[in-house]
């Protein structure tokens, strides 16, 4: 099968050949500076509770539930929040706003939710 032919990193003034949009150095970077202008409240996955609390859903809930609903078995590995609480505590500690997906299907509805396929108006403020 062929490949497209790679193409220089978007990074402005990096010279290196890559088959996404930036090449591997910068594709951290971005995702860095990404993280750190948009998710300030990263904190949130790093406690104990949310821990303890995504290994019990996922022990209850082992099938992704939006493969579920196209027909399709498989295994959930992330646990979403159907509503994107953006830093709401209350939002996100409430079980009842939270479903097991598989990454494919969580990466997706993310991207979709926080622009990264183009929707900058809802990401950045002007």
């Amino acid at each position: 099968m062929q490949r497209k032919p790679k193409r220089p990193c978007s990074y402005p003034g990096c010279p290196e050949l890559t088959d996404g949009r930036y090449c591997e150095k910068h594709e951290k970077e971005i995702e860095r500076e990404y993280n750190r202008n948009n998710r300030t409240y990263k904190y949130l996955y790093n406690t104990a509770r949310w821990k303890r609390l995504r290994i019990k859903f996922l022990k209850e809930h082992p099938l992704c539930e939006e493969c579920k609903r196209n027909g399709v078995v498989t295994l959930a590995e992330v646990v979403d929040h159907i509503i994107p609480h953006k830093g709401n505590k209350e939002l996100f500690w409430d079980e009842e706003n939270l479903q097991a997906l598989c990454k494919e299907c969580h990466d997706s509805k993310t991207a979709k939710e926080d622009g990264r396929w183009g929707r900058k108006d809802e990401v950045y403020e002007y």
